[in-house]
C-alpha cells in the first residue's frame, strides 16, 4: 500500500501542533505531502522569525495551531491567532512573521 501522506503514523490519533517542534531562532517545517496538485506542511516559528514577501503558484490556506502571527497579504497586515485561518490567493504577495512563537498548518492547492 502506497502511503501518500508521510511523516505521520497511520490510524493513530494525534495533535497537529505536537508534530513540529520550536527551535530557537528558526523556522521549522515538516512536509506531510507534496505533489503537483497540493502541498501539506506543518511549521513552527520562533518569536520574530519570518518568511519574507513572496507569491505562491497556488492558493495557500493557513490554519494557526498555536500562538500568534502577523500575516501580510497584498500589503495588508492581519493578526491571526490560534484557531483562526487566512487564505492567501495564488500569485498574490504575502509574508509571515511570528508576533510570538506560533505553529501553523499550511495547505497549498495548485
Amino acid at each position: 500500500m502506497e502511503k501518500l501522506i508521510k511523516n505521520f503514523d497511520v490510524a493513530t490519533v494525534l495533535s497537529f501542533k505536537d508534530q513540529v517542534t520550536y527551535l530557537p531562532g528558526q523556522v521549522v517545517s515538516k512536509t506531510l505531502a507534496q505533489n503537483k496538485a497540493l502541498s501539506l506542511t506543518l511549521f513552527a516559528f520562533d518569536k520574530n522569525e519570518e518568511i519574507s514577501s513572496h507569491a505562491s503558484g497556488g492558493d495557500a490556506l493557513v490554519q494557526v495551531l498555536e500562538g500568534t502571527a502577523k500575516i501580510t497579504v497584498d500589503g495588508i497586515a492581519h493578526i491571526v491567532k490560534a484557531g483562526e485561518s487566512i487564505l492567501m490567493p495564488k500569485e498574490h504577495p504575502h509574508a509571515l512573521e511570528a508576533v510570538e512563537r506560533f505553529k501553523m498548518f499550511l495547505v497549498v492547492v495548485f
